[in-house]
């Protein structure tokens, strides 16, 4: 079983610690689910010594939220994790504009965890509006 630090995502996010001062840590899928996050919420160029390593989902900022944007969006993320995750099958990857929020594009992911067999899923909003990738 995999075990990896714990961190959060979206406002207020980072690692997070114990009480004990030490991370907090997460075991088997979390730590894929938590990679997958990491991936498509990191641009190409931004990680040291890995310039290749992310998702190059910002390149759909301020585009349209319409079908041609959604298809570009599906094709970075399989790209991204054919590439840098071994150890997920995409099972399928869907994405359009969010009902709640239109100026958000739902990206969804369905992927098979390969050491477990697990089928897991994955929502990911992106505000093509913002300043910033997600």
């Amino acid at each position: 079983m995999s075990r990896g630090w714990m961190f959060l995502f979206g406002a207020g996010g980072g690692l997070r610690e114990m009480s004990r001062g030490s991370p907090r840590l997460v075991e088997g899928d979390r730590t894929v689910r938590q990679a997958l996050m990491m991936l498509l919420g990191t641009r190409p160029g931004e990680r040291v010594m890995r310039p290749e390593w992310g998702c190059p989902l910002h390149r759909v900022l301020f585009q349209p939220n319409d079908g041609a944007t959604a298809g570009l969006a599906i094709h970075y993320v399989r790209q991204s994790i054919a590439r840098h995750e071994p150890r997920v099958e995409v099972r399928s990857v869907t994405a359009a504009a969010d009902r709640a929020r239109p100026e958000c594009l739902d990206i969804r992911l369905e992927y098979r965890v390969r050491t477990t067999g697990n089928i897991e899923q994955l929502r990911f909003l992106l505000d093509l509006q913002a300043e910033e990738a997600a």
